[in-house]
C-alpha cells in the first residue's frame, strides 16, 4: 500500500495573509490537541500557562505571540519529525478501509491508543486498548491551573477533558507485542496516533502502519465496530455536542432530515429559556436583597 506524506506545511494555495493565518490557526489547535507531560520526543509547549490574578479576578492567560509562536515552531518540528518517519517508509499509512481488511483478512493487531473518554463509546472488535494519553484524574496545586484554562479555552464547548501521557505506555505495548508484531496503531484523528508510532518505532517496532485521519475518518463498513455510538461520534462532547453543532452531527442530520435537526433545535430553543430563566431569577435575587438592604 502506497505510503502517503504528512500535509506540507507550505502547500496552501491560498494569499500569504490567509496562509499565515489559517496555518497558524491549525498548528496551535494540534499543538493543544498534544497537551500534558510527555516524553522528550513528544514535548511540545504546555497546553496551559498558570493563571495570573488581578483586581477583576482570575485573567487566563494564553501566553501572547511568543508562546503561540513556540507553539507552531514545537509543531512543525513534531510534523517534520513525522514526515520524515512516512517518507522513509518506517510507519507505513493505512486508509481506514485499508485498515479494516487487514485486521479483517490477514489478522494484523490493530493498537488503540485513544483516551478512554473516546473508547468507551466505540472500538474496533478485537483491538487492543493502550492509551498514550488519558484522562488527568489528579487534584493538586499543580494540575488545577490546567484543568481550569482546558474548560475555558473550550473544554466546556467540545468536552475534551484534560489528558496526560500515559507513562506505562511504552512497558505495556511491550509486555503485549512483540516488536515484530504487525501492528496497525490508531486514534481518534490520526495526531495522537502518529506521536505512538514515533515511541514506538525509537523503542524498536519496526512493523508500524499509521491510520490516516484516524478512526474518525472510517465509514461504518470500513472496519467491525462495537460500542454505543459510531466511531465518528466517539471524539465530539460538551455542549457542542448536546446541540448538535459538530461537523459530525451536521452530516448526520444531512442524512436523516428533518426529525433529526427538530431534536437538536429543541435543545437549542431549551438552553435559551434555561439561560433566560436564570437571569430572572438573577434579578428577582438583586432586588430581594436591595430590599433587605433598603429596611
Amino acid at each position: 500500500m502506497e505510503s502517503l506524506a504528512l500535509p506540507c506545511l507550505n502547500s496552501f494555495t491560498s494569499s500569504r495573509a490567509s496562509f499565515h493565518k489559517e496555518q497558524s490557526n491549525k498548528l496551535l489547535a494540534k499543538a493543544r490537541y498534544l497537551n500534558s507531560s510527555k516524553p522528550a520526543s513528544l514535548r511540545l509547549t504546555p497546553y496551559y500557562i498558570a493563571p495570573s490574578f488581578n483586581l477583576g479576578g482570575i485573567r487566563m492567560q494564553a501566553g501572547g505571540e511568543e508562546y503561540e509562536l513556540k507553539q507552531m515552531r514545537d509543531m512543525a518540528a513534531a510534523k517534520k519529525r513525522w514526515d520524515a518517519l512516512i517518507r522513509g517508509g518506517k510507519v507505513k499509512v493505512l486508509t481506514p478501509r485499508e485498515a479494516g481488511y487487514a485486521v479483517q483478512l490477514s489478522g494484523k493487531t490493530l493498537l488503540d491508543v485513544r483516551p478512554s473518554t473516546e473508547r468507551k463509546k466505540a472500538w474496533i472488535k478485537g483491538s487492543i486498548w493502550i492509551p498514550i494519553f488519558d484522562i488527568d484524574d489528579t487534584f493538586d496545586a499543580g494540575s488545577l491551573p490546567q484543568k481550569v484554562t482546558n474548560f475555558v479555552m473550550g473544554g466546556w464547548w467540545s468536552g475534551v477533558p484534560t489528558l496526560s501521557y500515559n507513562k506505562q505506555f511504552l512497558s505495556k505495548v511491550e509486555e503485549k507485542l512483540p516488536k515484530d508484531t504487525d501492528l496497525i496503531v490508531a486514534c481518534q484523528k490520526g495526531l495522537r496516533s502518529l506521536a505512538a508510532c514515533e515511541l514506538l518505532y525509537n523503542a524498536g517496532y519496526r512493523n508500524l502502519f499509521w491510520v490516516q485521519g484516524g478512526l474518525e475518518a472510517a465509514e461504518e463498513e470500513d472496519l467491525v465496530r462495537e460500542g454505543p455510538q459510531p466511531l465518528k461520534f466517539a471524539g465530539i462532547g460538551g455542549l457542542s455536542e448536546f446541540l448538535g453543532w459538530t461537523d459530525q452531527q451536521r452530516a448526520q442530520a444531512a442524512r436523516e432530515g428533518w426529525g433529526y435537526r427538530l431534536l437538536y433545535s429543541a435543545r437549542l430553543v431549551g438552553v435559551f429559556l434555561a439561560a433566560d430563566a436564570l437571569l430572572i431569577g438573577a434579578q428577582q435575587v438583586g432586588r430581594y436583597i436591595q430590599d433587605i438592604r433598603s429596611h
